[in-house]
């Protein structure tokens, strides 16, 4: 029992080690400090207000935006919005899509029907854009439930 045991630990420790090598793997990868007032000038600059709203920031005049949906930003979450999630969202807006909207409002075919910047947008406008959004989340603590003592084990040994 021991022995199967230590296997299956030597197991998942290899798995797990081995998830940060190759070529691939984004170790040591790291992008300068943002700044987050240039990152709005940044978010303002690229009309991001014609597609999402953001609190703080007024939406665009009447027929400058996208007036069939708004994907909201920032807020109150209990899931914490990491720079990698938030990086790879502007950079890769296909890979992962927003919950709480109508597919089709927000993609088509697997593909978003946000605007890909890569090739116009310089590498310091995307970290200060990154870590404007970062700083307009703010992470609240996951409420649990508060259920009652109801007593079923009282007199189980």
């Amino acid at each position: 029992m021991k022995y199967s045991t230590l296997c299956i630990f030597a197991l998942v420790a290899v798995g797990l080690f081995s998830c940060d090598l190759g070529p691939e793997s984004p170790k040591g990868f790291s992008l300068p400090e943002g700044n987050s007032e240039e990152g709005k000038v940044v978010f303002l600059k690229y009309q991001c207000l014609a597609c999402h709203s953001i609190d703080g920031l007024e939406p665009l005049p009447e027929g400058n935006d996208n007036s069939e949906f708004s994907v909201y930003l920032g807020g109150k979450t209990t899931k914490v919005k990491t720079y990698a999630d938030l990086l790879t969202s502007v950079i890769n807006p296909s890979h992962k899509f927003a919950k709480g909207y109508k597919l089709n409002s927000i993609q088509t075919e697997g593909v978003s029907k946000m605007t890909v910047y890569n090739d116009v947008m310089t590498v310091t406008e995307l970290v200060n854009l990154v870590t404007f959004l970062q700083s307009s989340y703010e992470l609240t603590p996951f409420r649990r439930s508060d259920y009652p003592y109801y007593g079923y084990n009282e007199g189980v040994k």
